[in-house]
């Protein structure tokens, strides 16, 4: 029985999920807070906010790019846990500003939360991508994002039931505490971990760790991601995968009122699991090649997100920054921009889900697939940073959402360009991969017949 219970809490899927859980009670409910415009609080602190979020973007850009090195050398589990408690910490910042009004603090948590989240995106990365099958790819994608943004809904909802009667332009200081336990509550979350040595599938095989390297052996690690033409022709993929919610959580902020805010909030993470278990499931079809899949999940999500993008851009035209006539979901206003917000998060579901799921077909090792993961975080980060920079100056929001549409539009023929080379299968056997010398390019045992 014991024996039993401990192979199935070593199992990808179960690991996978508890990652889910951490995510969700983490960066699950910063998204949510995030997702209220200007973190909840009065409209009038946009402009501290973006602050703050253009010095966790810089700082979630910078660590990034050496993430795959500390979570290699650390083991993912510890990355985790470091990783966690900085979301704790900006909670906890805006709580205190809420009451205190220390700006201050505000951005010196967006700093710490920057380094930290850039440690810990590169441990969920390797975990995500490299635990599973490689048939069981995107379903596990689908898996993970639907527990991460369980938790903006679950945030969307603290903030749904504590601000219903909240006529303030700002969320209530109940709010911030509630995310601040539930947040906690994942950094206990994440003490849980397997090591990856005994994660074993259903079909025996094991995930083959590589000896940590030298750090310079982990240094030039980095710098042959840089030399990885498939990782420089996504760039712009991974600049665009974060740029726009600086520009969607501004308009949810400027355009609704709080309560609203919520509700829009609520759906639009709801809607991010739909369309990730959608992908996720046609990306691991059976019935065709991988290759062919990859190129069918692109040619949806181009048609989906030029489409939302376009009606977007028409929207943005009706209004402006200083819009005053905050709308109510009981407003005759409201159904049209509803329908347009959470198909905001539905493709970026798509979007985002598909980059886990194309890096995951280049590789199986989980000491490569964590330096992918930290370049792609580091890069969508520097996207972020400078999409909070320029919203932060106040610029036109119709052209804040023109520069999104192209960023994303300008991304796809590159993202062609990889996706058309994926190859069936990254299998090698393990006699290979211990006749390499340095960091493996591949470590799993091939998957039995």
């Amino acid at each position: 029985m014991i024996c039993s219970l401990f192979h199935r809490f070593n199992t990808p899927l179960f690991q996978v999920t508890l990652l889910g859980l951490v995510c969700l009670c983490c960066p699950g409910m910063f998204n949510a807070l995030s997702g209220l415009g200007a973190g909840g609080s009065m409209s009038s602190n946009v402009h501290l906010i973006d602050a703050a979020n253009s010095a966790l973007y810089a700082c979630f850009s910078v660590v990034g790019f050496f993430a795959g090195s500390v979570t290699n050398t650390i083991g993912v589990k510890t990355t985790l846990t470091i990783g966690s408690i900085g979301y704790a910490i900006y909670s906890a910042a805006l709580w205190v500003y809420d009451r205190k009004q220390i700006e201050g603090f505000v951005i010196a948590a967006g700093a710490i939360l920057g380094c930290c989240a850039g440690i810990f995106w590169s441990a969920q990365g390797a975990i995500m991508m490299a635990y599973p099958e490689e048939k069981n790819k995107g379903k596990y994608v689908g898996i993970f994002w639907t527990l991460f943004n369980l938790g903006g809904i679950l945030g969307s909802l603290i903030a749904l039931a504590l601000n219903l009667e909240n006529n303030h332009a700002g969320v209530s200081t109940g709010t911030y505490i509630a995310f601040v336990i539930v947040m906690l509550i994942g950094i206990a979350l994440s003490f849980t971990l397997a090591p990856p040595s005994r994660v074993v599938r259903k079909d025996g095989s094991t995930v083959a760790i590589a000896k940590s390297a030298h750090w310079k052996k982990e240094l030039m690690g980095v710098v042959l991601v840089w030399k990885e033409w498939r990782m420089l022709a996504l760039i712009p993929a991974f600049l665009a995968s974060n740029w726009f919610y600086a520009y969607q959580f501004r308009v949810n902020a400027v355009y609704f009122s709080p309560s609203t805010r919520a509700l829009n909030d609520l759906m639009y993470w709801g809607f991010q699991i739909l369309g990730s278990l959608m992908l996720g499931f046609l990306l691991d079809f059976q019935g065709m090649s991988r290759r062919s899949r990859g190129l069918l999940g692109l040619t949806i999500i181009f048609a989906v997100l030029m489409a939302v993008w376009a009606g977007g851009f028409v929207f943005q035209l009706t209004f402006f920054n200083d819009y005053k006539d905050l709308v109510h979901w009981t407003d005759q206003r409201f159904a049209g921009p509803f329908v347009l917000f959470i198909m905001y998060g539905f493709s970026d579901s798509l979007y985002q889900s598909y980059m886990y799921w194309l890096m995951g077909a280049m590789s199986n090792d989980p000491a490569l697939l964590a330096r992918y993961a930290g370049f792609y975080k580091a890069v969508q980060s520097a996207g972020a940073a400078i999409a909070f920079g320029i919203d932060a100056v106040n610029i036109p929001l119709r052209w804040e959402c023109l520069i999104c549409w192209i960023m994303v539009f300008i991304s796809f023929p590159l993202i062609f360009l990889v996706a058309n080379k994926i190859t069936e299968t990254n299998m090698v056997t393990e006699d290979d991969v211990a006749s390499e010398e340095g960091p493996v390019e591949e470590t799993f045992a091939k998957e039995k017949a």
